[in-house]
């Protein structure tokens, strides 16, 4: 064998070679070695952030579009158009389209009532407040997962994966 196959990089110079460990063997490995932990959400749910810069409005977006649940979004005060008048919007924040300015940038929200799809410069945006109930908040596959093996424990039958009513 060469020096290269234990691990020895002719490139490298002598006190900075290392020898690569030998694998363990499969009786050594263990499940916890194939568990990966899941993608965690955060809770936004009732989060009004303070967006004071151009980083805090972008960011605060994205977490918006990422958000599960009905954001609120106040229009900065304009006194020459009748819709920049502070009023406020809720809807799902569904599309976002990034541009290398505020200006440029835009949000578009389904509204709750109405087919309207209305789309709002990231330059008019006030204030985003999260207040819409997260639909995906602890229905996370772990909790789904305890769910059942509860409902099994209970000697329920015919456990099926059927999903929660939304309301």
């Amino acid at each position: 064998m060469s020096g290269r196959e234990h691990g020895h990089d002719p490139l490298l110079p002598h006190g900075a070679q290392a020898v690569a460990a030998p694998a363990p063997a499969n009786d050594e490995l263990t499940d916890a070695l194939e568990v990966v932990p899941g993608f965690e959400h955060e809770n936004l749910q009732g989060w009004i952030p303070q967006l004071a810069t151009e980083a805090d409005i972008r960011a605060v977006i994205e977490k918006a579009f990422d958000y599960r649940g009905d954001v609120t979004i106040t229009r900065k005060n304009k006194d020459d158009d009748k819709n920049k008048d502070g009023s406020q919007i809720t809807g799902y924040l569904f599309d976002r389209r990034i541009g290398p300015t505020l200006e440029n940038s835009v949000v578009r929200l389904m509204l709750a009532t109405g087919s309207e799809r209305p789309a709002i410069p990231y330059s008019e945006i006030a204030a985003i407040a999260f207040t819409g109930r997260d639909t995906a908040a602890g229905k996370s596959y772990e909790a789904w997962v305890k769910k059942y093996w509860e409902k099994r424990a209970k000697g329920e039958k015919n456990i099926s994966i059927e999903p929660e009513a939304l309301e």
